[in-house]
């Protein structure tokens, strides 16, 4: 590595140098059109997030150049990272440095990096540090003007909005169960949840719960990404605004009933009534069933983001 550059890890950063970052994450969604950083990522830095996560600064001549987040390791063999350079210091080789700094806090565990928008210049950067394609994740896109079927709730069921204060932990259980198997949402602590709801976009009345027998059967969480926030939906900030379906989940004792569907369907005609033009969502590439649930709903593809490994 060049004198010049130096790389910084840390369990944390001062608040002075998480700004700087999250400027740095602004300039690169400006010039790629797509967020480099997930919102967890951005969480991260916005409120401190968890000691144990490792971030790493990359400074070539005094001035930052670049970062990569790690994500605290819990008991699998797997770590999940991103990074960003900063436009302006890109082909120097500062990237396949980062990628290699990331690569050696991993050590002995399998690294796992995001990269959003799928670009050329990501997928070179890691068949270079030796990393391999493992997973897709694919954003979907849909005008809110065309029509919305009615959604059709089974017997039994109550549709209702989430209750701040009171819903937390319910919430936090049925999330853990529909999405055992997930590596990121399935993950989610009260403390994931807690954070949201200190963010700006968050709205309760858009955060529906349905109920059987007074017991939390599935929800649909959504989002409204404002021009002033709309870096958080993956492009540049004064972009028009757009709705997300953040999160649906159903129970596993609810699969088959068409609860799922249903949620999706009140969620969209809640943003469309919101008077927003589009909304979008995110699905794995290796989730078929959703995938054909939203595209029987008018989703299109937009964008993929494209998760490389290294072992």
């Amino acid at each position: 590595m060049p004198a010049d550059i130096q790389i910084q890890a840390s369990g944390g950063l001062a608040a002075p140098q998480a700004t700087a970052v999250l400027d740095l994450v602004r300039r690169a969604t400006s010039a790629d059109g797509v967020s480099p950083l997930s919102e967890h990522a951005r969480l991260h830095l916005r409120y401190g997030g968890d000691p144990r996560a490792r971030d790493l600064l990359i400074w070539r001549d005094g001035q930052l150049a670049g970062y990569a987040h790690l994500d605290a390791p819990d008991a699998e063999s797997w770590l999940s990272g991103e990074m960003v350079i900063d436009p302006g210091s890109r082909r120097q080789g500062l990237g396949l440095a980062l990628a290699r700094a990331l690569i050696s806090e991993a050590g002995d565990r399998g690294l796992r990096v995001w990269a959003h928008g799928d670009r050329p210049a990501a997928t070179a950067l890691a068949a270079r540090a030796g990393f391999e394609r493992t997973r897709t994740l694919f954003q979907l896109r849909r005008p809110l003007a065309g029509e919305i079927a009615e959604p059709h709730v089974a017997d039994g069921v109550v549709i209702r909005t989430f209750r701040v204060g009171q819903d937390e932990d319910a919430w936090v259980a049925v999330n853990h169960r529909a999405f055992a198997s997930h590596p990121e949402q399935g993950s989610w602590t009260r403390a994931d949840l807690d954070v949201r709801e200190r963010e700006p976009w968050f709205d309760p009345a858009g955060f529906f719960l349905a109920d059987r027998d007074g017991r939390l059967a599935g929800f649909h969480w959504t989002k409204i990404h404002d021009a002033r926030d709309s870096d958080d939906a993956g492009e540049p900030a004064g972009a028009e605004p757009i709705g997300e379906v953040y999160v649906v989940g159903v129970d596993p004792d609810e699969q088959g009933t068409g609860l799922g569907r249903a949620l999706t369907l009140i969620g969209l005609r809640y943003l469309r009534d919101r008077g927003l033009p589009a909304v979008m969502l995110y699905v794995d590439g290796d989730n078929p069933a959703a995938i054909r649930l939203y595209e029987s709903l008018g989703f299109t593809r937009w964008h993929t983001d494209v998760m490389f490994s290294h072992q």
